[in-house]
């Protein structure tokens, strides 16, 4: 079998974590039976302060043939961020569909969290992040832009169907964990589209009795993913409130280095983008120090979609091992000074 596979590599440190990330994607396929062909796209920041565009007009068609997609990083210290994100990211997760982000959170055992008594193992959650819709939603404008009556409108879109997919998704993801979710909103200052949002929670939940259910306002999530983070199981969230928790967690379980992400289009329609949540880290770019693990476990991540199950679980095996290893590599953030290379050759070693 053999996987079309499309990369992204983007900006600052992007090329370089892909770069070192294939090759343990294609020693999983030697291992496990399959092949990757891979198509890389030359699109980011650079062609934007070329071209005025981060893709060609016909970037989503050269995509959409695809079986997934992996990107590396957009940013770029010299062009917005708002540009980057509307330019490349939110195209291809609305027009492919990808409604469902699943980002999960694991305190490995070898990693130090900077909170005190938390070892490998005690931090294992995933947030399933509604991924189209929410505060993401290119709804609003600017009128009267460079005056001083300068407005500007941003509305929060929120449908039953957009709602009702990702909770369903997280109630799945729940009752085969250990059956515990949390709602997070933010409904006591948002009392329609947040409440429409809880009210598809309570009626979802009645098909899932075996999976009890939190209720958290995103401000005391926020504080408990600090003060009580084993507590969590799934956390369900909007694109905005997925997004912050996201970081919160990447940070308590060691570094965000080490957090993977996946846009997932479940049905298949389209093609899946796999990503670490870290950005393009323009403060050490060339240097090659960047933590490629969050890009692996993100290629694990992809591996799974494809259903290719084993491969995936090998390649966290051999993620487990080498953070598990005191001797082994590690990057900077994680108290080491290995390269970027180093780090992910020696996890293609123990695959």
């Amino acid at each position: 079998m053999t996987y079309d596979i499309a990369t992204i590599p983007g900006d600052g440190i992007g090329r370089t974590v892909v770069d070192a990330t294939l090759p343990v994607l294609r020693a999983a396929g030697d291992a496990y039976g399959f092949e990757i062909d891979v198509t890389e796209h030359d699109w980011g920041t650079e062609r934007y302060r070329e071209r005025g565009a981060m893709m060609p007009d016909d970037a989503l068609e050269q995509l959409a043939p695809r079986d997934a997609i992996l990107l590396g990083a957009v940013g770029h210290p010299d062009v917005p961020d708002h540009v980057t994100l509307h330019g490349l990211l939110l195209p291809i997760r609305k027009s492919f569909n990808q409604y469902v982000c699943k980002r999960p959170t694991v305190l490995y055992e070898g990693v130090e969290s900077p909170l005190r008594g938390y070892e490998g193992g005690d931090i294992d959650f995933v947030v399933y992040r509604e991924n189209t819709e929410g505060e993401y939603a290119d709804v609003g404008g600017r009128e009267h832009e460079g005056f001083d009556n300068d407005v500007a409108i941003q509305s929060a879109l929120f449908t039953r169907e957009g709602v009702e997919r990702i909770v369903r998704q997280a109630f799945q993801a729940a009752s085969e964990r250990r059956g515990h979710l949390t709602n997070v909103t933010k409904s006591n200052a948002q009392a329609y589209g947040m409440v429409l949002w809880d009210d598809v929670v309570e009626e979802v939940a009645t098909e899932f009795p075996d999976v009890t259910v939190e209720r958290l306002l995103v401000d005391a999530a926020s504080m408990d993913l600090v003060r009580r983070p084993e507590a969590f199981d799934v956390i369900v969230a909007s694109n905005l409130f997925g997004d912050i928790l996201t970081d919160i967690g990447a940070v308590v379980s060691g570094s965000m280095g080490l957090a993977p992400s996946a846009n997932i289009n479940p049905e298949g329609e389209y093609p899946s983008l796999f990503e670490p949540v870290h950005g393009s880290a323009p403060d050490i770019v060339g240097r090659e120090i960047a933590n490629p693990l969050a890009t692996v476990l993100s290629g694990a991540m992809l591996l799974e979609d494809l259903g290719e199950t084993a491969a995936a679980a090998g390649v966290r095996d051999a993620v487990r091992s080498q953070l598990a290893d005191p001797d082994a590599p590690r990057t900077p953030d994680l108290g080491g000074e290995a390269s970027t290379f180093a780090v992910a050759r020696d996890v293609e070693r123990r695959l």
